[in-house]
């Protein structure tokens, strides 16, 4: 790989663009992109959030830092939208259909759409990741989409990092309360008034001078920072608004 600097401008254009789709397809973008951003509007206002870091020196209910590279699991995405909406976060979508309507609600809550997936284009879409990330803003990733497996890590996060210099973090929302879609990801879309709990991880950050051996280990260790703050994210959610998990206020 060389190491002259990566030109922003090719980026910045790969952040927005998209594939050509059919008219049936447009008029199912249509629809289902008004229908996603309707459902996540209406029931998103209705949830009680907490936020739990494991890192306790950092104080409950903090929002995220910028610059900061960020992974959840797809199944996560609705209320995630709702919690980070209107803070230019910089999300990797898949060019699939089901990535576009995808990156189209989330655009309608303010973040930024940067088409491309570990299957698809997926080259460029780091690099358009990479130039969000330097003018400052947060970076997201649905980790183990577009296609799964589910609850699988897959390196963009920890390419991101060691090339960026900013910090890596996971974390994951549980919903007390939650219908389940019989998806590949068991997506979910929570029921209203139904509580949510984030739980994040501490940052880790790749060095410049990372090799393959250790760029797996960071990997490993992002598999394993998903799986502890899955695992206790969901098994805490229903004490969310206690003393311990006092409920957000925004």
């Amino acid at each position: 790989m060389s190491s002259s600097p990566v030109s922003i401008e090719p980026a910045r254009q790969s952040a927005t663009e998209s594939r050509t789709f059919t008219l049936r397809e447009k008029f199912l973008l249509w629809i289902i992109c008004w229908a996603g951003y309707l459902a996540i509007a209406l029931i998103g206002r209705t949830l009680r959030y907490s936020i739990s870091w494991e890192d306790e020196s950092i104080p409950v209910n903090t929002l995220f830092a910028k610059p900061g590279i960020y992974s959840f699991w797809h199944r996560c995405v609705f209320p995630a939208a709702w919690m980070w909406k209107k803070l230019g976060i910089a999300v990797m979508v898949s060019r699939s259909f089901d990535g576009e309507y995808i990156a189209r609600v989330i655009e309608k809550f303010a973040f930024v759409a940067v088409r491309g997936s570990s299957s698809r284009g997926g080259a460029e879409a780091l690099l358009g990741m990479k130039a969000q990330v330097e003018q400052g803003a947060a970076a997201a990733f649905t980790i183990d989409g577009p296609r799964g497996p589910k609850y699988v890590a897959k390196p963009g996060p920890v390419r991101l990092s060691k090339v960026t210099g900013v910090p890596m973090a996971a974390f994951y929302v549980a919903l007390s309360d939650a219908w389940v879609l019989r998806t590949w990801d068991e997506f979910m879309i929570p029921k209203p008034f139904a509580k949510a709990l984030v739980r994040v991880s501490p940052k880790v950050q790749v060095p410049a001078d990372a090799d393959e051996t250790q760029m797996t280990d960071y990997h490993a260790q992002l598999q394993a920072a998903l799986d502890r703050v899955t695992r206790f994210a969901e098994e805490n959610v229903v004490r969310v608004g206690s003393k311990e998990f006092p409920e957000l206020r925004r």
